[in-house]
């Protein structure tokens, strides 16, 4: 790698609300950055990029049979489902859910009018998604929501019979030494499974080279091989804009013509993972700011560095 081209980047970082860029390459950090003040002791939240842990944590799930499979029904899992007077949510599985196609009304991507706010105040967060009404027949329309996540994370609480993050630290974070990871919840204490995951960018960058070796750590397999692969490829066109197609709470895109997958969350929290480089990078910025303007130290300095 260039080291010009990294010392421009960090240049460019001073003062920016950025905490910090880590880059792995072939399984070694050649790469730190923090903003003056932060070291690698910093815990940052990863908002949204929590949607690929979740789906790591789904797939190890499915694997140990506690899942049957991601077309179970949802209502398999969570009866208060059944409830609903709209019987077309009977039909929600767990798919749906993966892919963000529920169907349930949501306001979240691309800003103006949003319903965030309503749902993190609700006395309930499991109630308040279900009762959403179902706008798109399920399966049909890609439309991206962390309420989807949630149901995903009340599920596997409710298959495992753990809460999310005990159930994480045994299957992840302990074998893989991710200690300085935290996880909120919702006012049930059910783990805020799309928003909720805080961890130190070393932690974010062990997480990444997890999928990078295909599952494996330490020479264990930890999450499913089968499941990385197809929780990383594309099941369809996402929003529709650049930031790209979706698989199983995976982001996937082409960047300087290498294939990319990457945990993505609000105001420029990043996990790329590049197998063809073999490269891991994690991005940490503050906010409130727009979300991809700190992907550009990936694609204008990184990338770059790598093809010198």
């Amino acid at each position: 790698m260039d080291p010009a081209l990294l010392e421009q980047m960090h240049l460019a970082l001073t003062g920016a609300p950025v905490y910090t860029v880590l880059t792995v390459k072939d399984g070694v950090i050649i790469d730190e950055y923090y903003q003056e003040g932060d070291d690698e002791n910093n815990t940052y939240a990863f908002h949204s990029a929590s949607k690929s842990l979740t789906s790591a944590l789904f797939g190890i799930a499915m694997g140990e049979g506690y899942i049957g499979s991601i077309d179970d029904r949802l209502s398999a899992y969570l009866p208060q489902v059944l409830a609903q007077e709209d019987e077309r949510k009977h039909q929600l599985t767990l798919r749906h859910l993966l892919t963000h196609t529920s169907g349930l009304e949501w306001y979240e991507w691309g800003g103006g009018n949003s319903n965030w706010e309503e749902f993190r105040s609700s006395e309930n967060w499991i109630n308040y998604i279900l009762g959403r009404r179902l706008v798109y027949a399920p399966g049909s329309v890609f439309n991206y929501s962390t309420g989807n996540t949630h149901l995903l994370a009340a599920v596997l609480e409710q298959a495992t019979g753990q809460r999310l993050f005990d159930y994480a630290k045994k299957k992840l974070f302990d074998p893989m030494g991710m200690n300085s990871v935290s996880w909120r919840t919702d006012p049930q204490g059910i783990a805020d499974g799309g928003n909720g995951v805080i961890m130190s960018a070393r932690d974010a960058a062990k997480f990444g080279q997890l999928f990078l070796n295909g599952g494996v750590w330490n020479e264990q397999q930890l999450v499913p091989a089968g499941w990385v692969n197809e929780s990383t490829t594309p099941k369809n066109n996402g929003a529709g804009d650049g930031t790209g197609a979706y698989g199983y709470q995976w982001w996937c895109r082409s960047f300087s013509n290498y294939d990319t997958y990457y945990a993505f969350g609000a105001w420029g929290q990043y996990i790329f993972v590049v197998p063809e480089l073999n490269l891991v990078t994690v991005i940490a910025s503050a906010g409130p700011q727009n979300s991809y303007t700190s992907r550009n130290y990936f694609t204008d300095y990184i990338l770059p560095a790598c093809q010198s």
